[in-house]
């Protein structure tokens, strides 16, 4: 029998969950190939419509079995569903030309209604450095600057004014990105692991996610500790230096109700999976096995995996300070799961264990 909790009964401390999200790595494995991976992915989000989910995510992976591009892929999704919001988590600015980008979600927000949310992030990982190219600068200062340049260029700020011939416009034209979303901005957020990029966002006037690797923890801090310390520190930001109240935060966490004893047990392997490999945890057929420095880097902690019976995981979401501070939950779906998995684990979650957090789905 699951434990029934609603709004009015939740914990003082605990936020009722008004959106409900998932984020899901649109994997493939060597056997069926990419192709059958994209069909799957928009499947994915079509069944999390269908379930009243409200917001769909992605990771973005260069060089691997997962999804490299996402703007093509969302403007293909949001032509098969009609209400969810389909977004980033994240895409590294350190390697994206910012106007480009700009110009290709500009495109992308207004083929699919203005459902975009965009999480970006600047980190300083330099993995690619030889094939993009590398910066004068080091890789967390040139992403920043990216991240600026492109918060511009979506704010339909001039980007150029043509000063002379030869600039394939009349001198005194204004450049500006087109097309134009004029509401885009708003729904940019920063993908922040540590305190200060969550800081760094409020100072923005950018939302936040907060996803399943952070930083800068304090000596035997918990993950779910230091989560709230950083979401309280955007929204104190944010008030500070804004005047208003902040947007929504949404969290990103592995939860995985097990409905059968069956699941309980896979559940239970991948959580072991993921607390002995860290990132290296369910990955698909023909993947590329991270280097085991950059597994685990120093002073980073990974975020645990909430399983077990329903009433099992809807007692440790309620208790868990991270989760209870966020706006939004967003499901971390495991990478080599399939479809059929992933929608069983959705369903499962809206059905058992979300009407406990004071959540209730899109009609």
């Amino acid at each position: 029998m699951t434990i029934t909790a609603p709004a009015g009964t939740l914990p003082a401390t605990f936020r009722p969950k008004r959106r409900l999200g998932f984020n899901t790595r649109v994997s493939f494995n060597d056997d069926t190939g990419p192709a059958q991976g994209l069909r799957e992915g928009i499947e994915l989000f079509r069944a999390a419509e269908r379930l009243g989910f409200q917001s769909g995510w992605v990771y973005q992976r260069h060089f691997d079995h997962y999804l490299s591009s996402p703007l093509p892929f969302f403007a293909a999704a949001g032509q098969h569903t009609s209400r969810i919001t389909l977004g980033s988590a994240v895409i590294p600015m350190r390697y994206q030309d910012p106007i480009l980008l700009a110009e290709a979600a500009g495109t992308t927000d207004l083929l699919i209604g203005g459902r975009l949310e965009l999480a970006i992030s600047t980190g300083a990982n330099a993995a690619f450095d030889a094939v993009f190219g590398t910066a004068d600068t080091d890789a967390r200062t040139e992403a920043r600057r990216r991240q600026g340049r492109f918060l511009a260029a979506i704010s339909g700020e001039v980007l150029h004014t043509v000063a002379g011939p030869g600039q394939g416009a009349p001198e005194g034209t204004e450049l500006r990105v087109t097309p134009h979303s004029p509401t885009l901005r708003s729904r940019i957020r920063q993908g922040a692991g540590s305190l200060g990029s969550a800081v760094q966002a409020a100072e923005l006037g950018i939302g936040l996610i907060s996803g399943t690797v952070q930083h800068d923890h304090a000596e035997g801090e918990s993950f779910g500790a230091y989560q709230a310390r950083s979401i309280e520190a955007f929204r104190s930001t944010w008030r500070r230096t804004w005047g208003t109240e902040p947007p929504p935060v949404a969290v990103a966490a592995s939860i995985l109700p097990g409905t059968t004893a069956e699941l309980r047990e896979t559940y239970a392997a991948y959580d072991l999976e993921r607390r002995t490999q860290g990132i290296a945890a369910s990955r698909p057929k023909g993947a590329i096995t991270p280097a085991p420095s950059a597994n685990q880097p120093p002073g980073s902690q990974i975020s645990p995996v909430f399983h077990g019976t329903p009433d099992e995981v809807i007692e440790a979401v309620l208790n868990d300070p991270g989760l209870a501070s966020a706006d939004e939950l967003v499901l971390f779906l495991p990478p080599a799961f399939g479809l059929e998995e992933n929608v069983r684990l959705l369903a499962d979650f809206a059905e058992r264990v979300a009407p406990n957090l004071g959540w209730s789905p899109t009609s």
